[in-house]
Order: C-alpha cells, then sequence, then structure tokens
C-alpha cells in the first residue's frame, strides 16, 4: 500500500523560489512509494492548520518545506503524533537541516531522504509550555531574534548587521538556574541557550556536541565577551569548536528553571515569545517521528 504524504510550502519563506517545486516532486518521487499532495500557505500559522488536518485525514508523511519558521510550525504540531515528519529547507539558516546532515537541494531531498530515508524518533522540547525543536533562549539572542524577524532582509549579513548594532547597549541581566532539581548556578549573562539541537543556523554551533536523542538539553552559559574577540568568538562557532573557549560553560540537564529579574522575551526556534519572569524549559524524549537520510542517525 502506497503511504500518503503532504508537501506544505510556505511559498514566500526565505525569499527562495519555489514555482518549480511541484515539477520536481513530480519527476523525482518514488510514486511507486507514494500518493503525494502539495499544498501552498496563505498566511502566518496556516502550516500549523494545514498539519494538523493532515493527522486528522491520516496522512503517513508530512513535510515543511520553507524555513526555520515553517518547520517549527509543522513540527512542534505533529510533536506525539504517529505521523513521521520531513523537511525539505528552503531557509536562510536551516540550522535544523544542518545538524540533521540534510541537502541543502530540494532536488536531493527527494531523491536521498524522500524516497529512499529512514525513519528515526527525535527529543523535542518545551519552554513555559511552548513546544520547540532546536534551541531556545534568554538574553542577547532573543533581543536578536525579535529584530530579525521584524527586518525586510534575511540571511546572515543581515544577522551580523543587528548583532554589531545592539551589542555595546546590551546590558546582561542576573539569572538563577536550578538544572534537575538540584544543582543551582547564579549568572550573569549575554545569552543563555536551551539547545536540542547544535546550532542557531548558518553552522554557528552554540552547542557543537548537543544531540537530539539523548534526552538532555545542552544549557550553554554566554558570558559577554571584550568586543575585539567578536571576529574570534565568531570563527569558533562557525568552527564548531566554542566549546573549547572559556565563553562558554556548557551544562546538560532534562528540566532547567530560570529565575529571572522580570518578564521579558525569549527566542524559541528563532521566534521572540514574550515570557514570564520565572521559566521552565523542558526536554521531552523521543517524542517526534522524523524522515532522515538513510546514511547517518539523528545524533
Amino acid at each position: 500500500m502506497k503511504e500518503k504524504i503532504l508537501f506544505i510550502v510556505n511559498p514566500i519563506s526565505g525569499h527562495h523560489d519555489k514555482s518549480k517545486f511541484p515539477s520536481i516532486v513530480d519527476e523525482l518521487i518514488d510514486k511507486d512509494k507514494y500518493e503525494y499532495t502539495i499544498t501552498l500557505t496563505e498566511r502566518g500559522g496556516h502550516a500549523a492548520e494545514l498539519t494538523k488536518q493532515a493527522i486528522e485525514n491520516q496522512y503517513d508523511i508530512i513535510v515543511a518545506v520553507g524555513g526555520d519558521g515553517t518547520i517549527n510550525e509543522v513540527g512542534t504540531n505533529m510533536i506525539g503524533a504517529r505521523q513521521t515528519f520531513a523537511i525539505v529547507p528552503y531557509g536562510s539558516g536551516n540550522g535544523l537541516a544542518r545538524h540533521l546532515h540534510l541537502p541543502l537541494k530540494p532536488k536531493e531531498v527527494i531523491t536521498e531522504v524522500i524516497n529512499k530515508g529512514v525513519k528515526s524518533k527525535i527529543d523535542t522540547a518545551s519552554m513555559n509550555g511552548v513546544p520547540y525543536i532546536s534551541i531556545a533562549g534568554v538574553g542577547f539572542d532573543a533581543i536578536i531574534a525579535d529584530y530579525f524577524a521584524k527586518d525586510p532582509n534575511r540571511g546572515l549579513k543581515t544577522y551580523v548587521k543587528l548583532v554589531t548594532e545592539k551589542y555595546f547597549k546590551f546590558k546582561p541581566e542576573k539569572y538563577h538556574l536550578i538544572l534537575d532539581d538540584k544543582e543551582e548556578i547564579d549568572c550573569e549573562p549575554l545569552f543563555i541557550s536551551f539547545a536540542n539541537s547544535n546550532q542557531f543556523g548558518f553552522n554557528a554551533a552554540v552547542s557543537p556536541h548537543a544531540s537530539l536523542n539523548d534526552g538532555l538539553l545542552d544549557v550553554c552559559i554566554f558570558k559577554k565577551p571584550n568586543i575585539l574577540q567578536v571576529p574570534w568568538i565568531a570563527e569558533r562557532l562557525l568552527t564548531s569548536k566554542i566549546d573549547h573557549t572559556k565563553i562558554v560553560d556548557i551544562h546538560k540537564a532534562s528540566k532547567i528553571q530560570v529565575i529571572r529579574e522580570k518578564e521579558d522575551i525569549a527566542n524559541i526556534d528563532g521566534e521572540a515569545v514574550m515570557m514570564t519572569k520565572d521559566i521552565t524549559v523542558g526536554i521531552l524524549p523521543l517524542s517526534l517521528n522524523i524522515l532522515l537520510p538513510n546514511v547517518i542517525s539523528s545524533n
């Protein structure tokens, strides 16, 4: 029996032209294996609605075709479902896709992952009940996520520009962390990331050895560096060596309580979300079925 597969396409994410995507699917997908449907999102939040409908309609595989926002919208609505999640990355950062070693070319995703991939399971996480797949955080990265979402220009250049503009004015706040109800940490960092996957996107690895199937989050506490250190730190992020520096302390936990001075925004997979003063972050082990290349694991 053929599996039913739905491609949810965000036509505007990442500013990439997706007009040829239906013809790519028709040409390359294994029609002996799949009965496929392609649908386009029409507004913010529509991908979530389409995902819920696809689950109700008993699709077997649901594919997010777009950037990190589309991927998060589809994937988080599949947590705990029997359906399998798949990704065709069309974004600028493509953080989750890069962590999973997915091809970044749509044709290769269809031939190597959709047609020949293997089904696996990965962890997901939540911050005050808001689900996420890759990385959440508080502090400077949340502020940058907010400005980045509002900027009409995407890509690494825009991200670097915003960091440069906002860095000098940023004053670190005090945080009290409780890890797994036992270890307590007081800090005044540039930002704190609660990493399920290893990177923000653009191959900027905030926690190079983070795993999507170890049942733990990497708690990455970044100190605010001297401005002269920033190029060096950027190079370490992009070469997966940031954990070899003294700029970051990395702890592992399945539950993190965050006590801060006031309510403020948080970064949840690149989206700026207002959060209460106190925050609880937790892992949901092996809660999402996902389609991966058949030559690697999800680790």
